[in-house]
């Protein structure tokens, strides 16, 4: 299906943080490690929270864990890997497994954008047009956006794998890099097709993530319209709140997306590049359950509710 036969090498090495002092490993191994289990963790809290608790079983929250499972799918797929590589001198990778890792990094990656834009639709809806909330976001509505998000990342996640790894890869089999990724593994491929592929995956993630953008922007603008047209302050700042947190998770998660598909074609360094790509595979789905946790009043209140049951029950 990948056409993996066509390429000339059967494993990669991932260079990745190889080019850092070694004194540097282990503390990096550390740090990344630690932001992984709290992404872990957070996002299953705000699963488990959001199941066992009756209020929250509305449209936005169940958007939101969709969004979790997708954040923790996408971390699973990239950070084992990474931090093994960290502690090993030993980093090469398979053909397959690259290709598995660049399917399921861009699927999880490009559902996360998907589910955002969903979430932006429901801010939307809830508050230009209350009346008709019920029936726009009905569980079956929200149950095919959500499908939906999911089909589009994979299908994103599938063409880009596969006109990848139909490249044939003779420049050489390492990769400047710590995960697969098309940028560096277009710089190792060759072929009188290359310039046709690159053209075509870089238009296909810069138009599907500028498509979600826009669709949230214009959400947003809709929505600050309706909100300024409430008389009161406190009406104004209530509706506000609803969507903060996902204001917030939107511009972080574009902001370090812009960072790695937008950036002008300069020379960088390899350390450079390096954190730079972490900004966007550890740092954001470390910050996402934060935002949400804190910003988020309802969340909030059920959290510190599940937290004092639980202890409660441990208690003697």
């Amino acid at each position: 299906m990948l056409g993996l036969n066509h390429t000339s090498t059967s494993e990669f090495i991932l260079l990745g943080f190889s080019t850092f002092p070694q004194q540097l490993l282990p503390v990096f191994f550390l740090l990344f490690l630690l932001m992984y289990l709290f992404t872990l963790l957070g996002n299953l809290l705000i699963m488990a929270t959001i199941g066992s608790e009756r209020s929250l079983h509305t449209p936005m929250y169940l958007f939101l864990c969709a969004l979790s499972v997708s954040e923790i799918l996408y971390t699973v797929a990239i950070i084992p890997r990474m931090l093994a590589d960290l502690l090993s001198a030993h980093r090469s990778i398979s053909l397959l497994a690259c290709a598995c890792q660049m399917f399921f990094s861009f699927t999880f990656g490009f559902t996360h954008s998907f589910l955002l834009t969903v979430m932006g639709y429901d801010r939307y809806v809830a508050i230009c047009h209350p009346l008709r909330y019920n029936v726009l976001m009905s569980p079956r509505g929200c149950a095919c956006l959500v499908g939906w998000s999911w089909a589009g990342g994979s299908a994103v996640g599938l063409v880009v794998t596969t006109a990848i790894f139909q490249l044939t890869f003779c420049v050489s089999n390492e990769i400047q890099h710590f995960l697969c990724h098309v940028p560096p593994l277009l710089k190792l491929a060759c072929g009188h097709n290359l310039p046709a592929v690159a053209l075509g995956v870089g238009l296909v993630c810069i138009t599907a993530l500028l498509g979600c953008f826009l669709l949230i922007l214009l959400s947003y603008a809709f929505i600050v319209a309706t909100i300024l047209k409430i008389p009161s302050a406190e009406g104004r700042h209530k509706a506000f709140s609803t969507c903060a947190s996902h204001l917030i998770v939107v511009i972080v998660h574009y902001g370090f997306a812009s960072v790695i598909y937008l950036k002008p074609k300069c020379p960088h360094s390899q350390e450079g590049d390096t954190l730079m790509a972490t900004t966007y595979t550890v740092l954001t789905p470390f910050l996402s359950p934060i935002i949400f946790s804190l910003r988020n009043k309802e969340l909030k209140i059920a959290l510190k509710k599940t937290f004092l049951r639980k202890r409660d029950s441990s208690g003697p």
